[in-house]
């Protein structure tokens, strides 16, 4: 049959087919299977690599992030502070930087061939000029100051071993030389302190160039001296490295540090007036961290996987710096396109032990307003992005400035001023659907000694067993009571009550709409559990610490606790959304140190 032939016989063929309707329900049954099948394109994609050549070498997955060494070359400034979340490729941008500038890597365009920067011949030339000193304080984890020395001493050492053959250089004088050497395991604090700052001057010397110096992860070691009660101690001695590295140092160039926070001024930067700082409500530097949300689709669809777009902006967008909003978190979107799958990525990459401690410890205002946050509500706070890590104890407005860096909330909006006109007021809201996964894990751990006791006091409580529920909530305050205790005992059972009705709140999501400290009838009751199932009881806690001066035993703390409820008619609000007086159950709560009583109306001790 020849070509002509064929095209007839085609033609006639489709027509009969038509005719007949087959072609359409073909046609309608590949349109509803999506047949042929949508192919998906598995991308190379590294996990955890942060390391910029082997990005590059092995073809892995990369979003052009390039022109942040244009706009931070260009900005001009001596000392640069960029303070962004965790996993958010800081570590990954400092490669880069030292890839480009550093004597170490001349020779290395080809690392940078198809990206943005290259296409520019003033930074072609620009590419290995420069002595580079590179390094990251990620690793000092340590729980107290002697170890904290121990592992900057370890980093420094490595540091120096790398640039060994300066020794074998006659820049040097006998005095470098020596000081050289004295950098050690056992080397004094002193020594420690001025080891970037020599070092600095010992490249000098040699490439007769002032240096960049790259400092990544700067706080990670301040946030475990907060935590574990070495602060002042570390502080003291930072500061005076910073000083003589970033601003006593003739042979400095220029210099970028990273950071999750703004650490205030007064603490180590006090002598730094070059610093230019970087926050997340800063414009500059907005797009060079974090995938926007055209990278985001973009690669996506390369992938294939463009269907889970509106599910990757749920889980992973919310982050706003300065003013671009929609901005993602790489980690979350790498781990995406690598497995196909959306789940907690970025939330599960770290202890969170600074914030844990900070909501755990934290007084009323801060677990109201955490719970508030949890129900997908919005809470107008203060922020100070100058983060004053002794104060993080007790206030307010430094938790909820430290939350925002680290990026576990955002700003929906600003208002001007507080009715005072002293503060302005932003708008908040957890993040995303990550965060706030995290956060439910935070709270259940928080009862972690405890959870058979407290999974067992809640079903107590459904099923109205007062006795069950005495004996389960004493065995949860005896196990996490001092949990919550931050050392001021008078304020103990508070701090307890909140974690406990955080608890509650987590426990019980999906089941009961959970508020506190609202008003009803004539007063602000302590806790009411409303049933989304109506056939279901509802439930008014209210919580007292016994009055050793008015109270002579519990039992009369808690005969004190049920009458409020009565008095105050704290059940208007349920009997307003139709609740039947016969389904809402009353207990009061008496405390006294690490005991409780639990009692109701309908049960007499």
């Amino acid at each position: 049959m020849n070509s002509n032939a064929g095209i007839v016989f085609i033609t006639e063929w489709l027509f009969f087919l038509k005719k007949l309707g087959i072609l359409f329900l073909i046609s309608h049954f590949c349109v509803i299977c999506d047949y042929p099948p949508k192919e998906v394109v598995m991308q190379n994609i590294a996990i955890g690599i942060q390391n910029f050549s082997i990005l590059r070498e092995n073809g892995y997955f990369y979003i052009d992030k390039t022109g942040f060494i244009k706009e931070w070359w260009e900005s001009g400034d001596e000392v640069t502070l960029i303070a962004r979340p965790r996993r958010f490729g800081k570590t990954l941008n400092m490669s880069m930087l030292e890839h480009f500038f550093s004597v170490k890597h001349a020779g290395r365009g080809n690392l940078f061939e198809g990206l943005s920067i290259w296409k520019d011949e003033k930074y072609r030339q620009l590419q290995g000029t420069y002595p580079v000193i590179s390094v990251s304080f990620a690793g000092i984890k340590e729980c107290d100051f002697a170890g904290a020395m121990l592992r900057m001493n370890q980093l420094l050492v490595n540091l120096y071993s790398e640039h060994e053959f300066l020794l074998e250089s006659d820049k040097l004088t006998t005095a470098d030389k020596e000081f050289f050497k004295r950098v050690s395991m056992n080397m004094v604090g002193t020594d420690a302190s001025f080891a970037l700052h020599q070092l600095s001057k010992f490249m000098y010397q040699y490439y007769g160039k002032r240096v960049i110096i790259l400092l990544d992860e700067y706080d990670t070691p301040l946030q475990e001296a907060f935590v574990h009660g070495f602060w002042q101690e570390l502080v003291a001695f930072m500061r005076s490295m910073f000083n003589v590295t970033f601003k006593t140092n003739p042979y400095l160039y220029r210099a970028v540090m990273t950071g999750i926070t703004r650490v205030s001024k007064e603490s180590i930067f006090s002598d730094l007036n070059n610093l230019k700082v970087v926050t997340v409500s800063s414009d500059e530097y907005a797009t060079a961290f974090g995938f926007t949300e055209k990278e985001v689709y973009t690669a996506l669809e390369e992938s294939g996987l463009e269907d889970l777009m509106e599910e990757a902006k749920y889980w992973y967008d919310g982050f706003v710096f300065g003013t671009y909003t929609d901005v993602y978190n790489p980690w979350s979107i790498l781990n995406l396109l690598d497995t196909g799958k959306v789940a907690s990525y970025w939330a599960n990459t770290s202890s969170n032990g600074l914030v844990s401690h900070l909501l755990r410890s934290g007084d009323r205002r801060i677990k109201q307003s955490f719970e508030k946050l949890l129900q997908g509500e919005v809470i107008r706070k203060p922020v100070d992005e100058q983060i004053v890590y002794n104060n993080l104890d007790g206030n307010e407005t430094a938790v909820w400035s430290l939350l925002l860096a680290s990026g576990y909330l955002k700003v929906l909006a600003l208002e001007s001023y507080d009715e005072e006109k002293v503060r302005i007021l932003y708008d908040l809201a957890l993040t995303n659907r990550e965060v706030k996964n995290m956060f439910y894990d935070m709270v259940q751990r928080w009862f972690g000694s405890s959870e058979g006791d407290y999974n067992d006091f809640v079903e107590a409580m459904l099923q109205d067993d007062v006795e069950a529920m005495n004996t389960y909530m004493n065995g949860i305050i005896k196990a996490v009571f001092s949990y919550f205790d931050t050392g001021a005992e008078a304020s103990a059972p508070e701090r307890f009550y909140h974690g406990f009705v955080l608890g509650l709140l987590v426990e019980l999501h999906g089941k009961y709409v959970l508020t506190s400290n609202r008003e009803s009838g004539f007063g602000r009751y302590d806790v009411m559990l409303e049933p989304l199932d109506k056939s279901k009881n509802a439930m008014i806690l209210e919580f007292k610490v016994r009055s050793l001066r008015r109270e002579a035993s519990l039992e009369d703390t808690l005969d004190s606790a049920l009458k409020q409820i009565e008095e105050k008619q704290y059940e208007t609000a349920l009997l307003a959304k139709g609740v039947p007086a016969e389904r809402i159950k009353k207990y009061g709560f008496a405390f006294e140190g690490k005991k409780v009583l639990i009692g109701s109306p309908d049960f007499q001790w």
